[in-house]
Formats: structure tokens, C-alpha cells, sequence
């Protein structure tokens, strides 16, 4: 089910303690690291973004986590030396919660903004929402929130009329 909560602190109070603690924590580390950073939520994740741009996602799941990163090249100097990490999703999957490695997620989200500083600093491209979505292999309609839903006030049956 797609979290219909329009704020991340809104959406951290729908989820279960265990997960609402450790999505807590990342999304913490994330404001605590990367300054500047603007927290949304869009298609049921935890988006940030850095200059209008995305920069990281963060997605719970039933017993763990993905954190999405905007920045590959970042990613993939942790490839093979910390668990979960994909490079062709750009993701780091985390399947246990209580235990994260948040010296290494801090060292990733650091560097992601230096390496997003440098882009811009640079004129380098940086990838919008639409790229990242089909990076992160995150398809829009299956995340996408839910029409509300909308009660209609009907009045109690009248007794029938007398003719």
C-alpha cells in the first residue's frame, strides 16, 4: 500500500515502531549530512533534494530499507565492501533494520553531496525525477497515491408515500 502522507514526519508516524525508529534515523542522518536539502514525499518514498534536483530516496519495506542514491560513481566505491549495495539501481538495501550501518550510510551521503557539489559546480548534467525513477527502477503508476476517497452524505430511506 502507497503511504498517503504528505509529509515525511507524518508518513514516519504511520509505520510500525520497529521501522519508524530506523527510517527515523536515516532520515536524520540525511538532514544532519547533506544541508540544504529540501524532504518531500512522492510516490510513497522519502525524496530529497539538493539545488530542485533529487538526491536521495529512502523506501521502508515490510522488514527493511532501500536508500537510493542520485550519485553512481558515489555508490560504486562501496560496491563489495558493504552488504546490499546495487549498482544498476543505484541503491543500497539494508534487510536489517536493527542493524545499519550509519558510519557508512553517513560516508555515503557525504560524499554524494560533494560529488552533486562538484557537478554543479562543474555545468555537469544532473538527473532529474523521471531519470532517477527509471534508475531506481521505480514505476510512478505503482506508487502513485491513491485517489481519495470521497463519502457522499445520503439521506435515511423516506417511508413510502401515501397515495
Amino acid at each position: 500500500m502507497v503511504p498517503t502522507a504528505t509529509t515525511v514526519g507524518g508518513f514516519l508516524q504511520t509505520l510500525p515502531p520497529d521501522r519508524r525508529v530506523a527510517m527515523a534515523r536515516v532520515c536524520s542522518l540525511i538532514r544532519r549530512n547533506a544541508r540544504g536539502v529540501h524532504e518531500s514525499m512522492r510516490y510513497g518514498l522519502a525524496f530529497y533534494e539538493y539545488e530542485m534536483n533529487p538526491l536521495f530516496a529512502l523506501e521502508p519495506g515490510e522488514t527493511s530499507m532501500t536508500l537510493y542514491i542520485a550519485e553512481p560513481k558515489v555508490l560504486e566505491n562501496y560496491e563489495g565492501k558493504i552488504p546490499g549495495v546495487n549498482t544498476e539501481t543505484c541503491s543500497i538495501f539494508f534487510d536489517n533494520l536493527n542493524r545499519l550501518p550509519l558510519d557508512v550510510v553517513e560516508k555515503v551521503i557525504r560524499e554524494s553531496i560533494v560529488s552533486r557539489q562538484e557537478r554543479l559546480r562543474e555545468n555537469q548534467p544532473v538527473p532529474g525525477q523521471d531519470e532517477l525513477l527509471k534508475i531506481w527502477q521505480i514505476k510512478a503508476e505503482a506508487a502513485a497515491v491513491p485517489p481519495p476517497i470521497i463519502h457522499i452524505p445520503v439521506a435515511p430511506a423516506e417511508t413510502e408515500q401515501k397515495e
